[in-house]
């Protein structure tokens, strides 16, 4: 399996939400935040070359948006998913699968495109999986989650008829070399790859582990549904990538891709 990391352009979000409780005065040494609170963070996506397969993992925040809301993000930065795509040799019709950790707008955003009057996959030739659990959660929002689940993002997807569900087939096409790691404490079902490129074993940690500076239990975003499940699935996961030796691939650090994990006296480390 080859691996290519896609920069899809930066945003900001508010320091304090992103680290939750852990104090400014010491998150932002990790991520120094600008006059209005506001942090910057990569929307950094995955290219998996298996096979016959082109495997996209999350799509960023997209372009089909407004002015207004695209303004609440302070987007940044050159980078553009299909700029990043073509940058690694191939074109959005050579992507066969999309895998969507979840459906978050700054996850699924780029999935969908307006083209004229109309929304569509912009993916024509990809199938888009997601899982049942979190596809029911994501179209029947709860109040706290709605603004990050929007409609225009999700259900063209399904009324394309490109959408899969990984429950529905025995073994999903990209064969056993990519594991689905399962985790609810951000939101139902979110799903990390875990798979080997290039003799090293990674893990794509989406919003578990947001950035290196996520990587200490306690640094929990303010927005996870629930924050002591996240704790648990931290100690559980790191602890795993720890002893395995699997490197963290990084969907929102803007300062680098990468970091390892190591257990010391004082609990979980990034090692940079």
């Amino acid at each position: 399996m080859n691996l290519h990391t896609l920069d899809t352009g930066l945003f900001k979000l508010d320091g304090g939400a992103m680290f939750g409780v852990v104090p400014k005065t010491m998150w932002h040494q990790l991520n120094p935040a600008d006059a209005s609170n506001m942090c910057t963070w990569a929307m950094r996506c995955l290219l998996l070359e298996h096979g016959s397969r082109l495997i996209l993992v999350d799509t960023g925040i997209g372009t089909k948006q407004d002015a207004k809301f695209f303004g609440h993000y302070y987007l940044h930065g050159d980078a553009s998913l299909q700029g990043s795509i073509e940058k690694a040799g191939f074109s959005v019709n050579d992507v066969t699968d999309v895998l969507l950790t979840h459906l978050h707008f700054d996850h699924v955003g780029g999935a969908v495109q307006r083209v004229g009057d109309k929304l569509l996959p912009t993916f024509k030739n990809a199938t888009y999986w997601s899982n049942r659990a979190h596809w029911a959660w994501a179209t029947k929002p709860n109040a706290r989650e709605r603004a990050s689940f929007l409609p225009e993002n999700i259900l063209p997807i399904q009324a394309s008829e490109q959408l899969a569900f990984v429950e529905d087939h025995a073994w999903l096409p990209f064969g056993p070399e990519l594991e689905l790691v399962r985790v609810d404490g951000h939101t139902e079902q979110m799903m990390l790859p875990l798979f080997t490129a290039g003799g090293v074993r990674y893990l794509y940690c989406a919003d578990l582990v947001p950035s290196a500076g996520h990587v200490p239990l306690p640094y929990v975003m303010a927005y996870d549904m629930r924050p002591m499940q996240t704790l648990e699935e931290k100690a559980s996961i790191l602890g795993r990538c720890a002893d395995e030796n699997i490197t963290l691939l990084l969907e929102h650090d803007h300062q680098r891709a990468t970091c390892g994990v190591v257990r010391t006296e004082r609990g979980l480390k990034a090692v940079l």
